[in-house]
């Protein structure tokens, strides 16, 4: 320090302060860094505004974990969902498929995979969903658990208060689904196919 003065010297830094500042700035971002390695912040983007299909014969996995939060579009519009984490998913086959409007008309956006050329999968499945249609089989289901204390898919959970739900191995025959996201970890899409053409066949 520069004598009689009691700050630091010119060109110099002052350890001990720079570190308190910064500290709080390396804390958020180790825990962000470790919230995505999880899995959480998955579904954290603006979406589009436009919906799409999900559908699939049949879903298995370890675990499921839901909560209901609100998705939104670069607008600022909400669109209220049921988040679906889904641990080790296993589809017997899956579609996607989407309307989109162009200056040719309507196309549809369509992605295909499975069925005959083998299962698909993904690890850490998470489908933000306005519904969800099909047969289910759950396994040690909790219905109504705190968002915050889901355990079940590593990552997924919601606020504190919050309305949640969770179970052990599932099976769901006959999915179908209208969601805003879907976001996977190792996803295997064996067979896939992508279309788009003008007023084409949707997955449902």
């Amino acid at each position: 320090m520069s004598k009689g003065t009691g700050r630091p010297a010119e060109g110099r830094v002052n350890w001990k302060k720079t570190a308190a500042v910064a500290m709080p700035a390396v804390v958020a971002v180790g825990a962000m860094a470790m919230v995505m390695a999880q899995g959480a912040l998955a579904a954290s983007f603006a979406v589009s505004g436009t919906s799409f299909q999900v559908s699939s014969s049949k879903l298995t996995s370890k675990g499921l974990a839901s909560y209901v939060q609100t998705d939104r579009s670069v607008d600022g519009k909400g669109h209220p969902v049921a988040l679906l984490g889904i641990g080790e998913a296993t589809l017997s086959d899956i579609c996607q498929a989407a309307e989109v409007g162009t200056p040719l008309g309507t196309v549809v956006f369509k992605l295909t995979a499975g069925g005959p050329a083998g299962q698909v999968t993904a690890s850490k499945l998470v489908i933000d969903g306005e519904d969800l249609d099909g047969d289910a089989t759950f396994g040690t289901a909790q219905i109504g658990r705190d968002a915050s204390t889901l355990d079940q898919v590593g990552g997924v959970k919601g606020e504190p208060g919050k309305f949640g739900l969770q179970a052990g191995d599932i099976e769901v025959v006959g999915v179908k689904s209208h969601a805003w996201s879907a976001t996977g970890g190792n996803f295997k899409l064996k067979g896939m196919k992508l279309n788009v053409s003008l007023d084409g066949k949707k997955c449902f």
